[in-house]
């Protein structure tokens, strides 16, 4: 089993920055992308950034010049940079990660964190 812990959600203004965290424990050894997707109230859930063990990166469009994804393997803990941000990024922000899967970037994880907000305020 893998448990995973999100921490850093707050609230910032426009244009300011937050640091997510995520620690994974457990069978992390089952792991390999990691990452973090997003959701609004009536909408689906959607990726916002993902790494491979390897270090292979993915980025949702909307975040790919402000976002840093970076992963500590060591400490089985992944990180999100959110810089610049803006209203739309008001969210509640999931780490997520996935068993090894060939060519995948996390596109269906098989365990979540609880998630933590970010409100991004005018």
């Amino acid at each position: 089993q893998v448990q995973l812990v999100e921490s850093g959600g707050g609230l910032v203004q426009a244009g300011g920055s937050l640091r997510l965290s995520c620690a994974a424990s457990g069978s992390t050894f089952r792991l390999n992308a990691m990452g973090w997707y997003r959701q609004v109230p009536g909408k689906e859930r959607e990726l916002v950034a993902a790494k491979r063990s390897s270090g292979g990166t993915k980025y949702a469009d909307s975040v790919l010049d402000r976002f840093t994804i970076s992963r500590d393997n060591a400490k089985n803990t992944v990180y999100l940079q959110m810089n610049s941000l803006k209203l739309e990024d008001t969210a509640v922000y999931y780490c997520a990660a996935e068993r090894w899967v060939a060519a995948s970037m996390l596109r269906n994880p098989d365990y979540w964190g609880q998630g933590t907000q970010v409100t991004v305020s005018s």
